[in-house]
């Protein structure tokens, strides 16, 4: 299995534009919602927290999320719980409301995405790597906590590898050129 860092990196790599980080960290949250919010229905009810296919995939990402860092992992844990209870709360509302949220979400979430890789001059990472759906997520949070001067280790380890995030690069000008 890749490690943090690894899998870091390479997503990262298609990620140096600040911009398309500002881009990534609106985005990726609505669609992660709009995601859940479409697979948390149907559901059956087991009392707290009502079975779905968002609650199980939710649950095999946080898995992997924990087993590549725990301290990562646990912020995920959190904040795809989060998510999950939205999406939840989405998915008790009329059947069109339901959809409106979670197809709403879902394409607004993405065009924020294609305007972040516009500026970055560079395709999306899942283009190469299907994997990189699982990553974007863990990602943003790693950005997050790189903001708030956590977790510098893992910072610094990426930036050995794929270099610095950049504030913009000029018009036309790629993370690799």
């Amino acid at each position: 299995m890749k490690t943090l860092v690894d899998q870091l990196s390479q997503y990262a790599a298609y990620h140096r534009d600040s911009r398309n980080l500002v881009t990534h960290v609106i985005g990726i949250p609505m669609i992660v919602v709009a995601v859940v919010t479409l697979l948390s229905r149907p559901a059956l009810d087991l009392g707290s927290v009502p079975l779905s296919p968002a609650t199980i995939v939710a649950a095999i990402a946080i898995v992997y999320y924990l087993l590549l860092d725990l301290r990562i992992g646990l912020a995920m844990l959190v904040a795809i719980g989060l998510a999950v209870a939205g999406g939840q709360w989405f998915a008790s509302l009329a059947t069109a409301a339901w959809l409106a949220w979670g197809l709403g979400l879902f394409v607004v979430g993405w065009i924020f995405q294609f305007v972040g890789h516009y500026y970055e001059g560079r395709k999306p990472a899942f283009v190469d790597d299907i994997v990189g759906l699982l990553i974007g997520p863990l990602f943003v949070a790693a950005e997050i906590a790189f903001a708030m001067g956590l977790r510098t280790d893992v910072k610094n380890a990426i930036e050995a590898r794929v270099g610095p995030m950049h504030e913009h690069l000029r018009d036309g000008e790629s993370a690799h050129s």
